[in-house]
């Protein structure tokens, strides 16, 4: 399988030549064209009360695209994700990652998708009440709105809402308001996550909230 990332960082797509037999598993939608010889068949992602359970607290699809080629000869697929920005694969050895909802694009059918609390920590930094994990051997491919950008982290870092992408699961994440309360109001930045650790996150330049609060105000 040979998997290229084109256009980034603003308008990325992916772009997988399947060779015969294989196959890659793709978030529900995230097909914008393919070749004609190759088999689609739509799965619930990881069973229907676990697939439930991605949609509703992972922010991911009830079903995911299983995409075979079944035929003599490399056949091609390309996908994107819903909004314009940067996309990244990862490639995991045994290791897991968590992602933000709605990150996930595709991975290979060794990567197993799954769903963890995240703590109310979590949630008041904006993050969500659980968190969508990826873990296993193989190929994670997820992208964000606005370019995408990786950090080693040995400490700490401050994130704002909603920027905070990939990151491993060994990380603490702690809210807190960006100053105190007068100039985390004033100043527009509210809360923030505080990440605590050691290892490697992904961040956003940009955000969807950001960009609707931005168009409700010349509205």
């Amino acid at each position: 399988m040979k998997i290229d990332i084109e256009g980034k960082p603003v308008f990325a797509y992916v772009k997988v030549t399947l060779e015969p037999g294989e196959t890659i598993i793709a978030e529900a939608d995230a097909m914008s064209s393919m070749s004609a010889e190759l088999s689609l068949v739509a799965k619930f992602n990881g069973g229907l009360f676990i697939g439930l359970l991605k949609k509703f607290l992972g922010g991911e699809s009830l079903f995911i695209n299983h995409f075979t080629n079944n035929t003599s000869k490399p056949l091609n697929l390309h996908l994107t994700q819903a909004t314009p920005g940067d996309v990244v694969m990862k490639t995991l050895n045994g290791e897991s990652y968590c992602l933000q909802r709605g990150a996930y694009i595709a991975s290979d059918a060794n990567v197993k998708l799954g769903v963890k609390w995240a703590g109310f920590g979590s949630l008041i930094g904006g993050e969500g009440l659980f968190k969508l994990v990826v873990s296993g051997t193989g190929n994670v491919i997820f992208g964000a709105y606005g370019g995408i950008l990786e950090r080693e982290i040995n400490g700490e870092l401050i994130v704002d809402t909603g920027h905070l992408v990939a990151y491993e699961p060994n990380m603490n994440l702690k809210p807190q308001l960006a100053g105190g309360i007068f100039s985390s109001i004033v100043g527009g930045e509210g809360f923030v996550t505080r990440v605590e650790g050691k290892g490697k996150i992904y961040i956003q330049t940009r955000n969807v909230s950001g960009l609707a609060s931005w168009i409700n105000r010349h509205l």
